[in-house]
């Protein structure tokens, strides 16, 4: 019976044992589960295993001594998680750190991909087709994102781990603060752009990926965890990178002096801006410091056009073009428009009026145009916008540019009358050409001449006045040849010979006039006409002024008699007509005055001479 007894007990025994076992085996799970988890560095599942453990499992067993050693430990475990996690989460801001700029060129690159794609669907039927969603390019950017750690998964699991401390609310903030600190931190290096950065095209690449890496991560962090970062954070963070952004590209753009480069950095400012617009990133402010850069584009257009203008007519020979073929015409008249029945009957070989700067100039004023036009593409213009800007700088093309260059070369000291009529000639068929440069313009833009607050062209106005510059130009130096030639007279006045033929110099000079008067015919008649008439008339006040001069003191018959031979040979020339389009007697009028002179002073010296 005893024996009965102790068995039985110890069947309780065992069976007591067993349940108590059964109930503290989950219990020991659970801590080999947190360990490994631990061990792993699977912070999320750990607390969620430490959180079930310490308010399920051990309160069933809180009487035995190892569970209380469990619950000592709890706080030290927790801290533990909480001490590595802050490692791993100082080791993914330096990764993302590291790899933010190689974030960003995947973005960049995709964006371009997908403009491309755009591009050509609105060439085609549109069957189906959108434009990729952000959620597209989440799941494009997603496994970039990742793959740029060694431990993504494990990052994965520090983001996670702040979600899990809502109950300690210090913790929590400790992670955040932390995690928008370095963040700011890392903002002000990716937006401290390198001194150099002006220098080449590369140099803004490399600080756009930055920038656009920062900011698809932290969109990334926004729409896969809660309450790291928000919207109010990342909005804060964006205004202020992009007034520095845009600050720095004024200043390091201000420094581009070729338009080639300005160009590139345009498209590449607008690759970026459409790269975080898809991130819901508001970009309007880029657009809007585009059209500064504009302005800055058309000024460096303006200065390699100088350079372009100053090459075709220091090259120029200023002679009209010769042409020997129908091929040689067709190629000219290809380049410039210009419509001559008259010329086109007369048979090769033959020449057009105008020089070869004329089609050079036309045609590299075409050339700026579609340069202007290059820089207002995916600016989200409109037609009527487009058009004004084209005409605007086309405009400082013409009146400031071309103008000036043009001034140039009928200032210079050494041209000559034969290149100062020939850029009459050429503005004048320059200026006929504004017209066609208008329609050029408008089947470029599609927007009508006649519509309201179009801007017309002013070439009209810059070709004349550079003609009315050519034009006193040889007014000028007409007259200074003719003073030229009166420096070699050489009257004496005391003579007594009496002369029967004008004086060399004279007959040099009147030579002279008339074969240059030759080469006007081409020039318009009043031009003609005006430098015929200041010419004659420069040469009586100067042939008055060698008469009446204070030195001539006494003078004879013989000198009177020589000075009234060159006066009629210069009266002689007046009748002649040199230049066609006078009235009778209207050119003689010139030297009316010095007629009367002369006649009174040999009436009153012959009166004095016969008085004694």
């Amino acid at each position: 019976m005893e024996e009965l007894k102790q068995c039985r007990l110890q069947q309780r025994n065992i069976s007591a044992t067993v349940d108590k076992l059964m109930l503290c085996l989950p219990v020991l799970e659970m801590y080999s589960k947190l360990r490994d988890q631990m061990k792993t560095k699977r912070h999320y599942p750990a607390l969620k295993t430490l959180e079930h453990l310490e308010h399920t499992y051990l309160p069933q067993v809180s009487h035995y001594r190892f569970c209380k050693v469990m619950l000592d430990n709890i706080p030290k475990l927790r801290e533990e998680i909480k001490d590595v996690s802050m490692s791993d989460l100082k080791d993914f801001l330096e990764s993302i750190r590291k790899h933010s700029d190689k974030i960003g060129e995947t973005a960049m690159k995709q964006a371009q991909q997908q403009r491309n794609l755009d591009n050509i669907v609105l060439q085609q039927p549109r069957i189906g087709s959108k434009r990729k969603s952000k959620k597209d390019a989440y799941i494009i950017f997603d496994t970039d994102i990742e793959s740029t750690s060694p431990k993504s998964e494990q990052d994965s699991g520090i983001l996670d781990v702040e979600d899990e401390e809502d109950d300690e609310e210090g913790a929590r903030e400790t992670f955040e603060n932390y995690y928008r600190k370095q963040r700011r931190k890392q903002a002000r290096l990716v937006l401290q752009p390198p001194s150099n950065m002006h220098e080449t095209l590369d140099g803004y690449r490399k600080y756009f990926n930055q920038i656009v890496g920062f900011f698809v991560v932290e969109d990334h962090i926004l729409h896969t965890t809660q309450g790291l970062v928000n919207r109010a954070y990342i909005d804060e963070l964006w205004e202020m990178a992009l007034s520095k952004t845009i600050a720095a590209l004024r200043t390091h753009s201000s420094y581009c002096s070729d338009p080639n480069l300005v160009l590139d950095l345009k498209n590449l400012i607008v690759l970026f801006a459409d790269t975080l617009q898809v991130y819901g990133f508001p970009v309007n402010q880029l657009f809007d410091m585009l059209l500064e850069i504009r302005d800055q584009y058309s000024e460096t257009l303006l200065k390699k056009w100088a350079g372009i203008f100053r090459n075709i007519l220091d090259s120029d020979n200023y002679s009209p073009i010769p042409v020997t073929s129908e091929g040689m015409y067709k190629k000219v008249v290809g380049q410039f428009p210009f419509q001559d029945i008259e010329l086109e009957k007369q048979p090769f070989p033959k020449k057009f009026p105008f020089s070869e700067f004329v089609p050079k100039v036309y045609n590299q004023i075409k050339e700026f145009i579609y340069a202007c036009l290059k820089f207002s593409e995916d600016l989200h213009l409109s037609s009527t916008e487009v058009d004004d800007m084209i005409r605007k700088s086309t405009n400082l093309l013409l009146t400031r540019t071309l103008s000036n260059s043009l001034q140039n070369v009928i200032k210079r000291k050494n041209i000559g009358l034969t290149e100062l009529v020939q850029i009459i000639i050429n503005t004048t068929h320059l200026e006929k050409s504004c017209k066609y440069l208008e329609e050029f313009i408008t089947n470029i833009t599609n927007v009508l001449p006649e519509t309201v607050h179009t801007t017309k062209l002013y070439g009209t106005t810059t070709f004349k006045d550079a003609r009315h510059a050519a034009e006193e130009e040889i007014y000028t130096n007409l007259n200074q040849k003719i003073d030229q030639f009166l420096q070699l007279a050489d009257y004496d006045w005391m003579t007594g010979d009496l002369g029967n033929k004008a004086s060399d110099y004279l007959v040099d000079l009147i030579a002279f006039l008339r074969s240059t008067f030759a080469v006007f015919t081409h020039l318009p008649g009043k031009v003609a006409q005006t430098a015929c008439m200041s010419a004659c008339k420069h040469l009586s006040t100067s042939l008055m002024q060698l008469l009446l001069e204070a030195e001539v003191r006494q003078l004879t018959l013989g000198a009177l008699q020589q000075f009234n031979l060159d006066v009629r040979e210069c009266e002689q020339f007046a009748r002649s007509g040199p230049v066609p389009g006078f009235q009778e007697d209207t050119l003689q009028l010139a030297f009316i005055d010095l007629r009367q002179v002369s006649l009174c002073v040999f009436v009153f010296c012959f009166s004095f001479k016969m008085c004694d």
